[in-house]
């Protein structure tokens, strides 16, 4: 008896938790647009609405090995607890002009496991779209 128990209470925890595991929000198209200095993001999120606002917060620069530049930004989506009932795009535009970390290798995360990286090259210079 005791071992069912257990095993419904293990059971019942992860109903609970595995929409919590499974809901984040994910990246589409990510690229640097050099005429406007911006980086442009498509993020796919879940929701109740599609007016979510996102920011952008940037870490520290780092230097590294052979004096490559490093740079890490965390996506923050303004309305984290909305109730993840349906999916959503948008493409963000975040200005690069203030950012001092150039040239660099950028990586910006979101919710666990979704991140990704691209090179921002110095201000002033051409870079094409992916």
């Amino acid at each position: 008896m005791k071992k069912i128990q257990h095993w419904t209470l293990r059971f019942g925890l992860l109903v609970l938790i595995a929409p919590l595991a499974s809901r984040g929000d994910n990246f589409g198209r990510v690229y640097f647009d050099p005429a406007t200095d911006e980086l442009v993001i498509g993020i796919v999120y879940l929701g109740t609405n599609p007016d979510h606002q996102f920011t952008l917060k940037w870490g520290s620069c780092e230097t590294r090995d052979g004096n490559q530049r490093e740079i890490t930004g965390v996506l923050l989506d303004q309305q984290w607890q909305d109730a993840a009932q349906q999916e959503f795009r948008k493409t963000l535009r975040f200005s690069l002009a203030d950012l001092d970390c150039r040239p660099a290798a950028a990586t910006v995360r979101t919710a666990p496991r979704f991140f990704f990286t691209l090179q921002i090259p110095a201000h002033g210079t051409a870079a094409n779209p992916p």
